[in-house]
């Protein structure tokens, strides 16, 4: 299994649940096994940068490859990227 996460910070405050409202849609596609984007809680003392975050775990590469592919993944790029200051992703393989 490879688990995706993705973190996003606003460029502006204000643009922070519109990001996460458009990463949602990103739920519609259909080849990862479990998707969720959830608010940053910011209790962390040491870091406060993230504002969304985005979690996706696929069942092999050709998954994540055909999630990434997917139209619906091209248009939220084209919604949110105007409204994102910073955007960290991270893929690894789990065991489990």
């Amino acid at each position: 299994m490879i688990r995706h996460i993705v973190f996003f910070s606003a460029r502006e405050r204000e643009n922070v649940l519109r990001i996460a409202d458009e990463l949602n849609a990103l739920g519609q596609i259909p080849h990862s096994d479990f998707f969720e984007v959830g608010l940053n809680r910011r209790i962390d003392q040491l870091s406060g940068e993230v504002d969304v975050v985005v979690y996706g775990e696929f069942r092999d590469q050709a998954a994540l490859d055909a999630y990434k592919a997917h139209p619906i993944y091209e248009e939220t790029i084209k919604r949110v990227r105007p409204l994102r200051e910073l955007r960290v992703a991270a893929d690894f393989d789990s065991k489990r």
